[in-house]
């Protein structure tokens, strides 16, 4: 085997490596996670991120949020400016999706901590 063709397969397998090693610190969720779902002020439910699931939250005015592979996201809602759904799914500490026009907020409590401790600049 050449030298050139063993560089590129030492480099294909340290990036694999690497690769690795982000998931594994950077994986969603964790331990004792929960999604807490607060409207108007108050506590509604604790859904767990260890079970996967889909719930609806209220009747007229309705948030559904969905509960999948450790992580939370409002999938949809039939407010005017859906920025809840665009936010994504969140699954760490102290993350959390907010719907203004619903006055509902989708908190995770528990797991682990967020990435990062603060933003400079």
């Amino acid at each position: 085997m050449d030298k050139k063709r063993m560089r590129d397969i030492l480099l294909a397998a340290g990036l694999l490596l690497f690769a690795g090693i982000l998931y594994l610190l950077l994986r969603p969720g964790g331990e004792g996670a929960w999604a807490v779902v607060t409207a108007d002020g108050q506590e509604m439910a604790r859904y767990p991120l260890s079970e996967d699931r889909q719930v609806t939250i209220g009747e007229a005015d309705y948030n559904i949020l969905e509960i999948k592979d450790g992580a939370a996201a409002v999938i949809e809602a039939n407010c005017g400016d859906h920025t809840c759904v665009r936010t994504g799914a969140v699954s760490r500490e102290g993350e959390a999706i907010v719907c203004l026009p619903h006055r509902l907020i989708v908190r995770i409590e528990g797991g682990e901590g967020p990435l990062f401790d603060a933003s400079v600049g």
